[in-house]
């Protein structure tokens, strides 16, 4: 199965907070916030929504296509995404805008705040993704993550136009979009991933019930952090399977494109939605447990002994 994945392409700029952001906020007030945060630590990696799915796509061995804009900087990026098996041949490279930056702040209980620059990933809106399709001579599905918003609509279109399946991965571009936008990237989706709060928030953009955005795609996948994700389809019952748990969380930076990676792989390798799942909260959980989003060497192999290990039935007698 060939997979495309489109969406931005980043330097991610990480820190840690000792403390916690709840114990700064003075209610009443919140409409006039000012705050800064000393950070304990900073780590620059390489990141960006797309590049990571595409990594862990590479690295699970699937050999994905990254469709993306970046700056003359991408060159060390790149070849590390090659290494790792990403095709990235389609990516644009601005001749004049740096590539886009992510700021984000991390406290003692895991809440972010984050700001995105997005530099050269405007110029994602002149990407022609019928031609990146014909020079790659077919693909199987497009992952339609965050980007541009012209981006993202330019693609789903031309995913519809072309009769190619997508998966609509809006997330933090909600935020962006009006409710007509945001129904044309949703509409007519095989896949359909948002976290808990972008689920509420889709519904409330679109003005659609989660049953009328069931009879709009195929399978709708909710990650609900610590407590796994939850996998709804039109006319059956959601499945929920829980997340696997660590005694050892760094930073929750890139849980989610993990997620979706390993759910990926698994709808490649013609598993189940729940196997998909498995897999998808196992090497989530494996971006948890590192500081960095594309920092791992995790093997096809490698993820699924650990999931086959994490979902194992508890011993007879013993609580589960």
């Amino acid at each position: 199965m060939r997979i495309t994945v489109t969406g931005s392409i980043a330097t991610d700029h990480l820190m840690s907070y000792p403390g916690r952001f709840a114990d700064q906020l003075v209610a009443g007030r919140l409409d006039r916030v000012s705050l800064s945060f000393l950070a304990d630590t900073l780590e620059i990696r390489r990141g960006g929504v797309a590049a990571n799915i595409a990594f862990g796509l590479g690295r699970l061995g699937l050999r994905p296509l990254l469709v993306g804009a970046a700056g003359a900087d991408f060159t060390d990026h790149r070849e590390r995404l090659e290494r790792a098996g990403v095709d990235t041949g389609p990516v644009r490279v601005s001749a004049s805008a740096h590539t886009a930056r992510f700021v984000c702040t991390t406290d003692a209980d895991q809440n972010q705040i984050a700001t995105f620059y997005a530099g050269a990933m405007a110029e994602a809106r002149d990407i022609d993704l019928a031609a990146v399709v014909r020079d790659a001579r077919g693909v199987d599905l497009v992952v339609i993550a965050p980007d541009d918003p012209e981006a993202m609509l330019r693609h789903t279109d031309e995913c519809q136009s072309l009769g190619i399946p997508f998966a609509a991965d809006p997330s933090q571009q909600l935020a962006r979009l009006d409710a007509g936008e945001t129904r044309r990237l949703v509409d007519g989706a095989r896949l359909l991933f948002t976290n808990e709060y972008e689920a509420a928030l889709l519904q409330q953009r679109t003005g659609w019930s989660p049953a009328q955005i069931l009879d709009r795609v195929g399978t709708w996948v909710t990650t609900l952090g610590p407590d796994g994700a939850a996998i709804a389809r039109a006319g059956e019952p959601t499945l929920r399977v829980p997340a696997v748990a660590t005694s050892r969380p760094l930073d929750p930076t890139g849980a989610g494109d993990a997620f979706r990676s390993g759910f990926l792989a698994g709808v490649a390798w013609g598993h189940t939605p729940e196997r998909a799942a498995r897999l998808g909260c196992t090497l989530a959980t494996v971006i948890l447990e590192s500081v960095g989003t594309q920092e791992y060497e995790l093997t096809a192999a490698d993820l699924s002994a650990r999931t086959d290990k994490a979902y194992a039935p508890a011993p007879a007698g013993r609580p589960s």
